[in-house]
């Protein structure tokens, strides 16, 4: 009978039984790293949070950008202009009020109910409601640059 090599063979039963524990302890690694590779839960899992990770890095990195972006263009509109939209957007707030006041009074309660309910999930999600259109404003600009 042959011998594999050098080391698998055993001096004494000692010997044997180190021999068997490492090969029963690399064994063990092994079936752990097949394991952790097929886990498709998991590494999906994973992934997710990789992405929301970059997600939520980018859109961070995009509002810093818009906000400059309209800093900029603040400075370089006239006083007058900034006058008039200033009193445009005063206006809007206004119209806004007022029908939201007609709203409540017309709308029936059902709808009401849901609207608020809707609005107060909104408010109590607004970073996952964030990071969620960040994504896919992501992935839309990257659908967009394939298809050119």
């Amino acid at each position: 009978m042959t011998q594999p090599d050098d080391e698998s063979t055993a001096a004494g039963p000692e010997e044997l039984r180190e021999q068997v524990e490492r090969t029963r302890a690399e064994l063990g690694e092994t079936v752990q790293a097949l394991t952790a590779r097929t886990d498709l839960k998991t590494r999906a899992q994973e992934k997710a949070t990789a992405v929301r990770g970059e997600a939520t890095v980018k859109v961070g990195e995009l509002k810093a950008k818009a906000a400059d972006l309209t800093h900029q263009a603040q400075d370089k509109v006239p006083g007058p202009v900034k006058d008039k939209a200033n009193q445009a957007a005063e206006q809007a707030r206004l119209k806004t009020a007022q029908a939201g006041r007609l709203w409540r009074e017309k709308a029936p309660e059902p709808v009401r109910q849901k609207t608020v309910q809707g609005a107060r999930t909104a408010r109590e999600n607004r970073a996952l409601l964030l990071a969620t259109t960040g994504a896919a404003t992501l992935v839309w600009l990257a659908c967009r640059r394939r298809k050119r």
